[in-house]
């Protein structure tokens, strides 16, 4: 899928996390399938650990164990867990 404009799209290197990049984007996979998305913006997993591969659904993340009954896992201490 070529750029629609001459513009470069933007990829976000976070080196604790995904690549963000600036969609649409078509990733190819090393057997040759091809993944679309049309998002304006879409996390590409560089851990390998998401069950979504090759986008991100934040596996990467350390998780704590839920104290309690109907507690959240989270990365730290106030912080909310959000989806790429």
């Amino acid at each position: 899928m070529p750029n629609a404009d001459d513009r470069p799209r933007r990829v976000t290197v976070d080196p604790e996390g995904p690549l963000l990049v600036e969609g649409p984007v078509e990733v190819v996979g090393e057997d040759g399938t091809v993944h679309a998305s049309r998002r304006f913006t879409v996390a590409i997993c560089t851990c390998r650990r998401s069950r979504a591969y090759p986008w991100c659904d934040t596996s990467h993340r350390k998780r704590v164990k839920p104290e309690g009954r109907g507690a959240r896992a989270a990365d730290g201490p106030g912080e909310k867990e959000t989806t790429s």
